[in-house]
């Protein structure tokens, strides 16, 4: 045998047996909604309630309330717009202070394998203080939120998580929240 046969049958034998290579993928892939998932989109109504803690000098605390309502996009996203009232924290001598929000929000939910949903979240909206003495204020108000939802059924769902609120010019607060969600 010559050797241009050789390298031909050496040549043709190499490309036959190598198989092509693939990357990994970097990042796992998410598995698709299934349907019931899909099912749960929607609109819903939601209420929460919870103690609420100032960031003011004396640290008091009183209790809070909200409600809203939202749209669930996906098993991933949703978003509500909600009023939410904290009051009656003792901030001077005969001076009660309280808070109103109303805020639209957009959380992320993480849904995995578990009976539990953690989610992040954000908001934007505008708030007022109002104090015994006169020394209300108002004004541009964000939010940041964290939390675990578990479903009860498939209109119901279970809520607990943290709330760090700020309205501009007027304060802040931390709220631990537990909530209710009624899907549509």
């Amino acid at each position: 045998m010559s050797k241009l046969t050789a390298l031909v049958i050496g040549s043709v034998l190499t490309i036959g047996l190598s198989m092509p290579t693939r990357a990994a993928d970097l990042t796992p892939q998410q598995p698709a909604p299934t349907p019931e998932q899909y099912e749960q989109m929607g609109f819903y109504l939601r209420g929460d309630v919870g103690w609420s803690f100032l960031q003011w000098g004396n640290n008091d605390d009183a209790v809070t309330v909200g409600g809203g309502i939202g749209y669930q996009f996906n098993p991933y996203l949703r978003s509500d717009v909600r009023v939410d009232w904290s009051g009656n924290y003792n901030v001077a001598p005969g001076a009660d202070l309280n808070m109103t929000t109303v805020l639209g929000n957009v959380y992320l939910d993480l849904p995995n394998a578990t009976l539990f949903t953690p989610y992040i979240g954000a908001g934007a909206g505008y708030g007022w203080t109002s104090v015994d003495n006169g020394n209300d204020k108002n004004g541009f108000t964000y939010s940041l939120m964290a939390g675990v939802s578990v479903d009860l059924s498939e209109s119901v769902a279970l809520d607990a998580g943290y709330r760090y609120r700020d309205i501009i010019d007027a304060g802040d607060d931390h709220s631990v929240l537990g909530g209710i969600r009624f899907k549509f």
